[in-house]
């Protein structure tokens, strides 16, 4: 490993090791929750590698460590993650920090045509570094951290900026620089966005599928094992895995042996928590039924006839697009992307780039196929009908990021 890495554990080791590195043009950075493992994520540990000093941050005994927050606001300095999303939204969460200037290396592999866009496969193709998965699923939470671990966390950083420089090289030659800082850009301010309290069992798989007096009985379910998980700091599916609160929900047991006779019901849980368990489901039965839950109501376009034509056109179109460029058809347009465009129905590049719904380089790429495609079709009215409660989200509920899997 080019460097050992500094164990930073107090707040003189922090205030040390950042004044002597100074200021500093690039700094790789990730992160480790432990999602996994933990009801509250958090970070428990910081990786960062400059041109020349490794460390990894120990955040449990230490204040904050603002030099990092400067650091990583400053926009001076280019911050390089491998998929940043996760680490922005945490360095958020417990910081509040805003980081700019960011280098996401799996974005670049992706807009280069990359399929294996991995740490792991990318360090192998380019380095010919291979990385122990040995604690992939590790509790960083735990203390003390063995070597094994700390050698394991530091691999995902010393590397980071040599990865960044070549990506960075192939996007200049293939002229998709561009691309990628528009890309980057978009991350900056990524952050969870609040929910409505209460409201978290409407996301479980499978919730769709329940009636509404059957949605009743899985949010109570649903709070009851919050609440028990944040008691025991442990991750909900240790707690009680979904497809027990579901089974739950759908039978509606009245005792402990109906309710020992649901499939993965933990025998342990059975025994300390099933009348609480009972209770929820009763708290269920009782909620009047003008107060039963239901899923937000969406909206559904007018009929078209033509719609899924249309979407199919499109789709050529893109895959004709995605093949001359080498690239992989989700990551140059989305299928929900298309569906909005399908419907918009833009008669000119200009209109296409209007709606707010493609980057500037997915318009200048796909803008004239765009086009061609949906010519000759005519608009339909476009009124739009409140979609029945239950009923499938419209493509207006997406995720933002093309390069994302799809």
């Amino acid at each position: 490993m080019p460097g050992s890495p500094e164990y930073l554990d107090s707040n003189d080791a922090i205030a040390s090791f950042f004044s002597r590195a100074g200021s500093t043009a690039r700094v790789a950075v990730d992160t480790e929750g432990a999602s996994f493992h933990k009801f509250v994520d958090r970070i428990y540990l910081i990786q960062l590698s400059t041109a020349d000093r490794h460390a990894i941050i120990d955040p449990l005994p230490i204040a904050p460590p603002a030099a990092l927050g400067v650091m990583l606001e400053d926009p001076a300095t280019e911050v390089v993650f491998h998929d940043a999303d996760y680490d922005l939204r945490l360095l958020h969460q417990d910081y509040g920090w805003h980081t700019r200037n960011i280098f996401d290396t799996r974005v670049a592999a992706q807009l280069l045509g990359i399929t294996s866009f991995g740490l792991a496969a990318l360090l192998e193709a380019y380095f010919g570094v291979k990385l122990d998965k040995k604690h992939q699923r590790a509790d960083w939470s735990m203390r003390p951290l063995t070597q094994g671990m700390l050698d394991y966390a530091a691999q995902d950083t010393v590397h980071l900026l040599g990865l960044r420089d070549r990506l960075a090289a192939e996007l200049h030659t293939k002229q998709r620089w561009a691309w990628a800082e528009e890309e980057f850009l978009r991350l900056e301010g990524t952050r969870w966005n609040t929910e409505e309290p209460g409201s978290a069992f409407l996301r479980i798989k499978g919730a769709r599928d329940l009636t509404r007096r059957e949605l009743a009985l899985l949010r109570e379910l649903a709070n009851w094992r919050d609440a028990l998980a944040l008691q025991l700091d442990k991750a909900t599916f240790r707690v009680v895995g979904n497809e027990v609160l579901l089974d739950a929900s759908r039978l509606a047991p009245s005792d402990r042996d109906a309710l020992g006779k649901i499939k993965g019901m933990p025998r342990g849980i059975l025994e300390r928590n099933g009348s609480d368990i009972l209770a929820a489901i009763q708290r269920g039965l009782t909620v009047p039924e003008n107060d039963l839950p239901r899923f937000p109501k969406s909206k559904r376009w007018a009929r078209d006839p033509d719609f899924d034509t249309k979407v199919t056109r499109l789709k050529l179109a893109r895959d004709e697009v995605a093949k001359r460029l080498e690239l992989d058809p989700g990551v140059l347009c989305s299928r929900d992307r298309m569906e909005i465009i399908a419907r918009a129905l833009p008669k000119t590049v200009e209109a296409l780039g209007a709606l707010g719904e493609l980057r500037t380089w997915q318009v200048h790429e796909l803008g004239d196929a765009f086009v061609a495609a949906l010519r000759g079709f005519k608009p339909v009215a476009d009124t739009q009908l409140d979609l029945a409660a239950g009923a499938p989200a419209d493509a207006s509920a997406r995720g933002d990021a093309p390069y994302r899997d799809h």
